[in-house]
């Protein structure tokens, strides 16, 4: 029987691997407080996991699941939302450079307000107050504001996701996210591992900005948004 490759089920390897310190664990699930990432894990999508799980949670929490299949939790359990979502790896880089003008910039703990902003703006995915601490984050300001950022997520045993991928709708057009992938792309095969990214499969120009940067398709997960009926 092939062994599920890491990717199969990147949250939950991240929270017994490199991402282990952040981890809320119960038996044989694990999820990352709130305020870090709202993703949780387990091990295989059975009956006693979902039940580990909902253990972890506090009242009105939701957490994100990737899975293989779409959900089939057990009650009080309730799926708020369900969707593909495309994987894409890039195995090596690409031979297109793209030059760092104007200059990128690693943001730190200041940079948090205006980060917890420009994400709640554009929505590239749950950005909490201490998601920064996950991975390194880098931007691009204009005229003193930020204009866009990226930075690293999930963090797995040769594999770093990128993530938070966003530009402010007035500065749209500049090619900003490329130079700032290919700035974490180039971190990541650095240190001898793997860049890896998650996107929903009809966001095309995402997908055709990620192809010209060397990541090729690799699977299609389920994204699912679970949540707990009240007692």
């Amino acid at each position: 029987m092939n062994r599920m490759h890491r990717l199969d089920n990147p949250i939950w390897q991240a929270l017994i691997s490199t991402h282990a310190h952040f981890a809320e664990a119960h038996n044989g699930a694990r999820k990352f407080p709130p305020q870090v990432s709202v993703l949780a894990g387990f091990c295989e999508p059975a009956p006693e996991s979902y039940n580990s799980l909902a253990a972890l949670l506090h009242p009105d929490e939701r957490v994100g699941l990737f899975l293989e299949q779409p959900p089939d939790p057990p009650a009080p359990w309730t799926t708020d939302r369900t969707t593909p979502l495309l994987q894409m790896l890039c195995e090596r880089r690409s031979p297109k450079t793209v030059h760092p003008n104007p200059a990128v910039i690693r943001l730190t703990e200041d940079d948090v307000p205006e980060m917890l902003a420009l994400t709640k703006l554009t929505n590239p995915g749950p950005f909490g107050a201490r998601t920064h601490e996950m991975g390194d984050y880098f931007g691009i300001r204009i005229a003193g504001t930020l204009a866009a950022m990226a930075g690293e997520r999930l963090k797995l045993p040769g594999y770093t996701e990128i993530s938070a991928v966003c530009t402010h709708p007035d500065h749209l057009g500049h090619g900003y996210a490329s130079v700032l992938i290919a700035t974490l792309i180039d971190r990541i095969f650095s240190r001898g591992e793997q860049p890896v990214l998650h996107v929903l499969p009809e966001n095309n120009r995402a997908i055709q900005v990620y192809e010209r940067l060397g990541f090729t398709k690799r699977a299609m997960l389920q994204l699912a948004v679970l949540r707990l009926n009240p007692a």
